[in-house]
C-alpha cells in the first residue's frame, strides 16, 4: 500500500505546473558549455523564443550582486542552472578548493536569486558522481549519501549535493519549484577536448585525432580500461531536461542516463575505430582508474516517458564529425 501511496504522489506531479509557453524568457546559465550549448538549441528546436543568457564576462555568476542585479533587471521565468566547472580526474586532483568554491558559490547565487526574484521554475543539474563510490549497481537515487565519495573527486561531489539539497530546502521552506536532475557522464558538440582537464571519452578522442594526424604509433589510456562508465550524448540530455522542466515537479531527483555501460577499454577501441586511428592503445596501470563502475539506475524517468535515442556509436561519430567541422585538433 505504501509503494502505490508513493507511485501515486509520483505521478500526480506531472500534471502539478504548466508546460512553459513558447514566449516566456528562460534563462540558461552556463549556455557557452558543453550542457548550456545543448540546452540552448533544444529550446529554439521546440520554437522557445526568448532565451535570456550571458557569458561569464558580461556576468560573473560568481558575484551574489552581480546576479541578483541580473535577475532584478531581467525577471526570468524559468532557470536551467548548467554552469558549472567542470574536469575529469586529474582536473579534480589538481584543483579541489576550485571545483568546491566555484560550484558552491555559483549555485547559491542563482538558487537564491531564482527564489527571490520570483522564478517559476528552475533545474539544477547535478552529475552521477554526487554517488557513493561503492554503492550497488545500476545507482538508484535513493542511494544518495549512503556511503563514502569517490576522493578524487570529492569536493566536486559535496558542492553537487549541496546545490540538489538547497532545492530540496527551498521548495520545502519557501513553496519553490525547483528540481534537480543527475546526468551521467556526457559527451558531445562543445565538450572540452583539452587533455589537462577533460573527462575520459573527449580525451580520447582528442588523443586519437591528434595521434592520427601527427602518425604515432600508440595512443596512452589513463588506467587499466577495466572500469564500467555510461556515456549519454549531450543532446539527448538537454532533451531530457525539457521533458522535466514541463512535466516532472517535485524534490525527488532524477537520474538521467542511458541505463547500459562499457569499459574503458571499450569504448577506447570503439573511438580508435571511428576516428581511423591505426597504432596501439597502451593502458597506463600507474595511472588512477577512478570509481570501479557507474551505471545510473533510469527507471524513473522511464516511467515518466522519457528514455535515450542516441546509440554511443552514432554519438561518437556525430561528435567526431563536428570536431572536424571545427578544426578542433
Amino acid at each position: 500500500m505504501k509503494k502505490i501511496i508513493s507511485l501515486i504522489s509520483f505521478f500526480m506531479c506531472l500534471t502539478s505546473h504548466a508546460i512553459m509557453d513558447k514566449n516566456a524568457k528562460i534563462y540558461v546559465a552556463g549556455h557557452k558549455g558543453l550542457v548550456g550549448s545543448a540546452i540552448v538549441r533544444q529550446l529554439e528546436y521546440e520554437g522557445y523564443t526568448n532565451i535570456l543568457v550571458a557569458t561569464s564576462n558580461e556576468l560573473d555568476l560568481r558575484n551574489q550582486a552581480a546576479v541578483n542585479a541580473f535577475f532584478e533587471k531581467e525577471k526570468p521565468e524559468y532557470v536551467f542552472l548548467a554552469a558549472a566547472k567542470v574536469g575529469g580526474i586529474q582536473a579534480n586532483i589538481d584543483y579541489p578548493a576550485q571545483f568546491i568554491y566555484n560550484n558552491i558559490t555559483i549555485e547559491a547565487n542563482v538558487i537564491h536569486a531564482s527564489y527571490v526574484h520570483g522564478v517559476k521554475k528552475l533545474l539544477f543539474l547535478g552529475s552521477s558522481c554526487i554517488y557513493p563510490r561503492n554503492c550497488p549497481q545500476p545507482i538508484k537515487e535513493e542511494y544518495l549519501l549512503t556511503s563514502e565519495l569517490e576522493k578524487s573527486n570529492e569536493p566536486y561531489a559535496i558542492a553537487k549535493i549541496a546545490g540538489l539539497k538547497m532545492c530540496e530546502a527551498y521548495n520545502r521552506e519557501y513553496g519553490t519549484h525547483f528540481i534537480a536532475c543527475m546526468p551521467t557522464n556526457l559527451y558531445g558538440e562543445n565538450d572540452n577536448f583539452n587533455l589537462h582537464t577533460s573527462h575520459v571519452l573527449p580525451a580520447l578522442i582528442a588523443k586519437m585525432e591528434r595521434a592520427k594526424k601527427e602518425h604515432a604509433d600508440k595512443v596512452v589510456v589513463w588506467g587499466s580500461g577495466a572500469p564500467y562508465r555510461e556515456f549519454l550524448y549531450v543532446d539527448d540530455l538537454a532533451s531530457a531536461t525539457l521533458f522535466l522542466m514541463n512535466y516532472y515537479e517535485g524534490s525527488d531527483l532524477v537520474n538521467i542516463g542511458t541505463g547500459q555501460d562499457v569499459t574503458i577499454k571499450e569504448v577506447a577501441l570503439l573511438i580508435k575505430e571511428i576516428v581511423g586511428f591505426q597504432g596501439e592503445l597502451v593502458f597506463d596501470t600507474s595511472k588512477p582508474d577512478g570509481t570501479p563502475r557507474k551505471l545510473l539506475n533510469v527507471d524513473k524517468l522511464k516511467s515518466l516517458g522519457w528514455q535515450a535515442q542516441t546509440t554511443l556509436e552514432e554519438g561518437i561519430k556525430k561528435t567526431v564529425k563536428w570536431c572536424e567541422a571545427h578544426n578542433i585538433f
